[in-house]
């Protein structure tokens, strides 16, 4: 049984301006996609600014999460890490919390082998009983995930279940729906490419643009789903140019711009990620209009 189908979010971590987390604001976030119709929340992803949290606060927030969405949609943790010890040690204490399921990225930096990845990611899966969705955005972290690495975790490790797919190759992406055939549920990790990855049998996105657009971003995939090819492809083409906006700068530098821009008070960044330039966010700006958002 999938984790979830649909529109997962990868929720941005809201700030207050000294840094701290703001529970008040994320309990508001995550009631609002909740209302919106978001089939999952993908909490401490990259979106998340995961990486600079700490520890404690990384588990606080998944806690947190977990307490608030209170088993309406799943919750899935981001508990990655380039130490596979501390993967283990983040899944481990996220399952105690109460998550539903794990999004495990590719250990970054450290470029491990196929191989290594397999003994990685195994490590982890063994250490919990709780579904996983593999993370490959060799982008951001140095290493890809080749189809047959996922297809050999996936019917050989029995709780990675899942992954989210980042690539942004959708001929390896092709590859892996071929070879795996249906051993593992796909889910696109590029916004601009959810009903391409549907239409090779993907069952959702974890998306970046469900932070200020989730019922389209839901819409967008169970039209699909559902059978409506021209409709989710027409709401696919119509969030483009707002997608692009989004990702003109580093993720979650932009969409952390455009939920302050609608007014959500989701605070700064955390370094080293900066300010949006100024150019860039005249862009963000004029696309959100296009697109029907409303700026505060």
């Amino acid at each position: 049984m999938a984790v979830f189908e649909g529109a997962g979010v990868a929720i941005v971590t809201p700030f207050f301006e000294d840094g701290t987390v703001n529970y008040n604001r994320l309990t508001e976030l995550l009631e609002e996609q909740i209302a919106a119709g978001t089939d999952s929340i993908i909490i401490c992803g990259t979106t998340g600014e995961a990486s600079t949290l700490s520890h404690e606060e990384h588990l606080e927030v998944i806690g947190h999460t977990v307490k608030v969405v209170n088993g309406r949609i799943p919750v899935v943790a981001g508990t990655g890490s380039n130490s596979t010890e501390t993967a283990i040690y983040l899944s481990v204490e996220a399952e105690k919390l109460g998550a539903d399921a794990l999004l495990q990225v590719t250990p970054y930096y450290n470029k491990a082998t196929q191989r290594g990845l397999i003994a990685h990611f195994t490590a982890v899966a063994e250490a919990v009983k709780l579904p996983i969705i593999l993370y490959n955005v060799p982008g951001r972290t140095g290493c890809n995930i080749l189809p047959e690495t996922a297809v050999a975790l996936a019917r050989n490790v029995s709780n990675i279940v899942g992954i989210k797919e980042a690539s942004g190759n959708i001929s390896q992406i092709a590859k892996l729906a071929q070879l795996a055939d249906g051993c593992i549920d796909i889910y696109s990790g590029n916004d601009d490419q959810v009903v391409p990855i549907l239409s090779l049998g993907g069952i959702g996105v974890i998306s970046v643009l469900s932070n200020v657009a989730p019922k389209q971003t839901h819409d967008m995939v169970m039209t699909y789903l559902n059978g409506d090819v021209a409709e989710s492809r027409r709401l696919q083409l119509e969030a483009i140019e707002l997608i692009d906006a989004l990702f003109c700068e580093v993720n979650p530098i932009p969409v952390k711009t455009a939920m302050n821009l609608m007014g959500k008070e989701c605070g700064p960044l955390r370094g080293p990620l900066s300010p949006m330039e100024p150019q860039n966010v005249e862009r963000l700006k004029k696309a959100m209009a296009n697109y029907g958002l409303k700026l505060a």
